[in-house]
């Protein structure tokens, strides 16, 4: 879909602005866009490979071992039906510390890892399942300790406290992981009360 959407915006801003007269602002801003982009990335790089080594350094060594285990009633609690799948928990269990260290980037791969291997304990493999529904809306909510991305944006624009935004993306957060929580389970419990229903007609039938 943004696909589609982002190139409409951009054909209807420059129609837009050849009918305002305005095309060398569009040059201008362009050209500053494009200079602000690679400032942006270049000030991204640090922060970024600090936190994508510390997760690779994660993987290779106990220490992931030792982060699932403290993770494991939260997993249990969220993922049921995968309670025996060591993989999938190990992988859940990367995808969220990175994105409570605020790296979307490096949770990014660690979610596409751990959604193939739920799709494959799916018996259903044109649905989502419930465990791949929970693991969904865990990432959009996207429970921040350390929101790094975020801090490092407000570095690159000379903010005097970059890391003053800490406390309310805990509280933001935090309301969004515990509510997706809250109503995916409820939506769940709903779904497989409707499957007992369905089940016991044909029974009956």
């Amino acid at each position: 879909m943004l696909n589609i959407l982002w190139p409409i915006f951009i054909l209807i801003s420059f129609i837009y602005a050849i009918l305002k007269g305005n095309v060398e602002a569009i040059n201008q801003s362009i050209f500053e866009s494009a200079a602000n982009a690679v400032q942006l990335c270049i000030t991204f790089f640090g922060s970024l490979c600090l936190w994508n080594g510390i997760m690779k350094i994660a993987q290779e060594t106990s220490f992931t071992e030792k982060l699932t285990k403290l993770l494991k009633p939260l997993i249990n609690f969220l993922f049921p039906e995968n309670k025996d799948n060591e993989k999938a928990k190990e992988e859940i269990s990367m995808n969220m510390i990175a994105n409570i260290l605020g790296l979307g980037n490096a949770a990014t791969p660690l979610g596409l890892k751990a959604m193939k291997t739920l799709q494959k304990e799916n018996p259903q493999k044109d649905t989502v399942s419930h465990s791949m529904a929970m693991f969904i809306v865990i990432n959009t909510a996207s429970l921040q300790l350390i929101p790094t991305t975020v801090i490092a944006i407000r570095s690159s624009f000379n903010s005097t406290n970059p890391t003053q935004i800490i406390f309310p993306v805990w509280g933001a957060t935090m309301a969004a992981f515990l509510t997706v929580i809250f109503t995916t389970k409820w939506c769940i419990a709903m779904d497989k009360r409707k499957n007992r229903n369905l089940f016991k007609k044909k029974e009956e039938k």
